[in-house]
C-alpha cells in the first residue's frame, strides 16, 4: 500500500524557526496550487492502493474544505484509498474554526495534527507563532466537537529561555487536553532561518538540559499512557502515525508538492523545493535522488528510530552480519543506550539522545 503526501506550502507567516518550503498566499494564489496539485497527482507515473494520506506544509489548514476534498477526490482516482485509509491534515490554531473544522471533517480527513508547539504564551511569540495557548485548547475542544476522534499535538523542546520546569509544565498542559499522539520534536536552529543569529543560540537551554528536558517528557507522557514509538512520537495503543511509520519501515510513499519526497520502485526521488516552477509545470516528473539506495544501511538507520528497533534475523536476510553488528554495539549496551531483546536490537531513550553518532558508528 502508498502512502500519499501532499504539501501545501502556504503560510499566514513564517516563524522564526522554519526552514520548510513554504510561502505567504492569498486565496488566489492557493486556488492556482490547487489546481496545480491535482494536475501532479492526476499526471502520477506510479499509481495503486494507498492507505495513508498526509497533507503537510506550511499551514493545510488554510485550504477550504472544498479545496481538500478535490484534492483527496483526485488521489482517490489515482491512488484508490483503502476503507480505512488515514487521511491526515496539518492544522495551525489560530486557522480554525468550528465550521472550517467540521468542514475538513466532511472532507473526509479523519486525522488531525495540531502544532500547539508549546503552552507558555511566550514561548509561542519567540517561535513566531500566530495563536496563543488559549486559542490552542480553544481549537482542541472545536476540533473534538467537529468529530475527530484521532488528534495529534505538536511539541517543541529545547526552546530560547526553556528550563527544564517550564518545559515540563508546558508538557503536562498538553498531555492534559489528552491528544491521542503527540510529537514532541527539539528545536534544531536552522541556517538562513530568523532563530539563527547570536542572541537566540546564546538562549537555548545547554545540550544537557535539553537532554533531561527530553528525557522528562518522554516519562511525562508515557505516564499519560502516550507510549514512545519512535525518537520523537508517542501514541495510545493503535493510534501510531501510520503514515509516518512508512518512512522508518521502509514502505513505499509518493509525495507530490514542491520539496516532497518519493519511495517506490527501489529509487528515492524528490521535487525540487520551487513553488513557482511547481506552479508553471506540475507534471514534471520527480528528480531521482538516489536509484539504488543500500537498504540494508537504510533499515538499520530508520529502524533504529523505532522504539522496537530492528529485527536481526531481517538484517541478516538483508546479507547483514549479525555477529559483527552485535560486537558493534557492544560498547552501547553495556552503557544502556541500546537494549538487545530476543531478536531485537533498539536504543533507549538514553540511546536516541545520541542515535546519530550511535548509527555512524555500527553502519
Amino acid at each position: 500500500m502508498f502512502g500519499i503526501y501532499l504539501h501545501i506550502p502556504f503560510c499566514l507567516r513564517r516563524c522564526n524557526y522554519c526552514d520548510f518550503c513554504s510561502s505567504v498566499g492569498d486565496e488566489y494564489a492557493r486556488a492556482r496550487y490547487v489546481k496545480a496539485l491535482v494536475k501532479a497527482v492526476s499526471a502520477s507515473d506510479v499509481s495503486g492502493p494507498a492507505d495513508s494520506v498526509y497533507f503537510g506544509g506550511g499551514t493545510p489548514s488554510l485550504l477550504s474544505s472544498d479545496e481538500i476534498f478535490e484534492i483527496i477526490s483526485a488521489v482517490n482516482e489515482k491512488f484508490p484509498l483503502t476503507r480505512d485509509c488515514e487521511i491526515t491534515l496539518e492544522a495551525n490554531p489560530g486557522t480554525v474554526t468550528q465550521k472550517s473544522l467540521a468542514g475538513i471533517r466532511r472532507a473526509c480527513v479523519n486525522r488531525l495534527s495540531i502544532g500547539i508547539q508549546s503552552a507558555s504564551d511566550d514561548d509561542l511569540k519567540r517561535l513566531g507563532r500566530l495563536h496563543d495557548f488559549k486559542q490552542a485548547v480553544e481549537a482542541f475542544e472545536m476540533a473534538r466537537d467537529a468529530g475527530f476522534d484521532n488528534i495529534s499535538a505538536d511539541i517543541m523542546l529545547g526552546l530560547p529561555y526553556q528550563t527544564r520546569e517550564s518545559a515540563a509544565e508546558s508538557v503536562a498542559k498538553i498531555a492534559d487536553l489528552e491528544p491521542d499522539h503527540v510529537s514532541a520534536y527539539m528545536l534544531k536552529i536552522e541556517p538562513g532561518t530568523a532563530f539563527d543569529c547570536p542572541q537566540i543560540r546564546d538562549s537555548v537551554p545547554p545540550d544537557d538540559d535539553v537532554a533531561d528536558i527530553y528525557l522528562d517528557t518522554v516519562s511525562a507522557l508515557e505516564s499519560r499512557g502516550l507510549k514512545q514509538y519512535e525518537i520523537s512520537n508517542f501514541s495510545k495503543y493503535g493510534y501510531e502515525s501510520r503514515h509516518n511509520l512508512k518512512y522508518w519501515t521502509l514502505e513505499e510513499y509518493v509525495g507530490f508538492g514542491p520539496s516532497a519526497h518519493s519511495f517506490y520502485g527501489g529509487r528515492r526521488l524528490f521535487t525540487p523545493p520551487d513553488i513557482g516552477k511547481f506552479m508553471e509545470d506540475p507534471t514534471k516528473s520527480p528528480e531521482i535522488e538516489d536509484a539504488s539506495p543500500n537498504f540494508l544501511s537504510e533499515y538499520v538507520m530508520l529502524g533504529l528510530r523505532l522504539r522496537k528497533g530492528i529485527s536481526l534475523d531481517k538484517f541478516s536476510g538483508l546479507g547483514g552480519d549479525k555477529t559483527a553488528l552485535l560486537k558493534a554495539c557492544k560498547a552501547f549496551l553495556l552503557a544502556g543506550y541500546m537494549i538487545l531483546d530476543g531478536d531485537r536490537l533498539a536504543l533507549t531513550p538514553e540511546g536516541f539522545l545520541v542515535s546519530n553518532g550511535i548509527i555512524s558508528e555500527i553502519i
